[in-house]
């Protein structure tokens, strides 16, 4: 199938991008720069250079796929509105190669819509969004309401995701090798969890299923406390960092809506996604701090090496 996904050099969408050439389909990705093209180019990626709220950059290019993944999302005033610019056009493209054929539309969300799940729940739950993604339901039943014999409509919603250089869990683990960890509230909240080449896996198994229609949730099932993570980041390191833990209102008069999010104690399950065949390769972050510090560390070096060869 060839592919058009947004966010393609995004942390998800970079894990996107991989597992969708693993499983020889062919990518079209959005990228804002001629520089990022040309480096996918180099991976026999084709580009489109434009940005999320001028679909006109990208129409084009992006009629000439079946499946269509939205990986992104623009952190600014207007990123609601410039989503739903997106998701406009996305749904308009899919419904058309929908008339020529099978396709497929997956909308990428996220397991924070559900608000707090002290016990598991799994996709047939109500959403009790807090206000950081109050908006997001909205755009998911877009999506959803989008969905015809011939087009596959669907929306993943992974956990935290975790591993290589970037994304939450990585940021804890930068900071334990700074020396102070910060957690917001009590730690004694769960987080569901999943590692970002697991989670590329199901997009790519819901693109190509019948049966990839719908909400999907993508977590570990580990119900991992978060002062259990932190405690093992700690251990793992010569010298172990503070841990301080912030009482929510001064995470909330420093990271606003963010905090509570954060703070959210949920125990997610994702049996839509067991049906199609997906089964995590790891189910937990307290077991695998060394291979994620490594993962850190080969991530920051690639970083390095690809601002050299910029330069």
């Amino acid at each position: 199938m060839r592919v058009f996904v947004t966010g393609a050099t995004g942390y998800v969408g970079t894990a996107v991008v991989d597992a969708l050439q693993r499983a020889s389909h062919e990518v079209v990705a959005l990228v804002r720069h001629q520089e990022k093209a040309r480096r996918l180019a180099e991976r026999g990626i084709d580009a489109a250079v434009g940005t999320l709220g001028n679909p006109n950059t990208w129409r084009t290019q992006a009629s000439t796929c079946e499946g269509f993944i939205h990986a992104a999302f623009e952190p600014s005033p207007k990123g609601v509105e410039i989503e739903r610019i997106a998701l406009d056009t996305l749904i308009d493209l899919a419904k058309h190669a929908g008339e020529r054929g099978p396709a497929s539309l997956i909308y990428t969300s996220g397991v924070w819509v559900l608000g707090s799940t002290p016990e598991p729940v799994d996709e047939t739950a109500t959403v009790a969004p807090p206000e950081l993604v109050a908006w997001r339901p909205a755009h998911e039943q877009l999506v959803l309401d989008a969905g015809t014999d011939q087009l596959r409509a669907a929306v993943i919603r992974p956990g935290v995701v975790y591993g290589g250089s970037r994304g939450i869990i990585a940021d804890l683990l930068a900071s334990a090798e700074n020396g102070l960890m910060r957690i917001v509230g009590t730690g004694e909240n769960h987080w569901p969890l999943v590692y970002d080449r697991d989670l590329a896996d199901l997009y790519v198994r819901v693109l190509g299923s019948d049966e990839g229609r719908g909400i999907f949730h993508a977590t570990d099932e580990a119900d991992e406390q978060v002062r259990a993570i932190a405690d093992a980041i700690a251990a793992h390191r010569p010298h172990p960092p503070d841990i301080r833990f912030m009482p929510i209102a001064e995470a909330r008069a420093k990271s606003g809506p963010y905090a509570d999010a954060l703070a959210l104690d949920q125990r997610v399950r994702s049996p839509r996604a067991h049906a199609l065949g997906w089964a995590p390769s790891l189910r937990s972050v307290s077991s695998n701090i060394a291979r994620l510090f490594e993962e850190l560390r080969r991530g920051r070096l690639a970083q390095q090496e690809q601002e050299r060869h910029d330069a």
